[in-house]
């Protein structure tokens, strides 16, 4: 049995919602506003309800493509030239080495 069956929405719609929600941290009248831009009327108690309906099963999925996961990880911090400009490079790596998470950015602010 679908997960997205019977729903009045396509479930694209559904799973951007709940991703850009998780993901982002955008709030639920934001997402209705954007989807709105996009011509789909939808209500921001909705997107709730799909949150709360699809985005522990999608985690749940999600985990096992990724692999496990440590609970140790550190950050390290370099500089380097970008685009002939010079840029913080901070990266997040597990234990065994495993590239976790980064970022770019301008200045070096905690």
């Amino acid at each position: 049995m679908s997960l997205f069956k019977r729903r009045r929405f396509p479930v694209e719609v559904i799973l951007s919602c709940v991703r850009w929600y998780c993901k982002y941290g955008i709030s639920y009248r934001d997402l209705a506003e954007m989807m709105l831009e996009r011509g789909i009327d939808v209500d921001p108690s909705t997107i709730f309800r799909w949150v709360q309906r699809y985005a522990p099963e999608l985690e749940k999925r999600i985990r096992r493509c990724q692999g496990p996961r440590s609970g140790s990880w550190r950050v390290d911090e370099t500089y380097v030239r970008v685009g002939g400009k010079w840029k913080y490079l901070f990266r997040a790596v597990d234990k065994h080495g495993q590239l976790i998470d980064f970022m770019l950015s301008d200045r070096r602010n905690t």
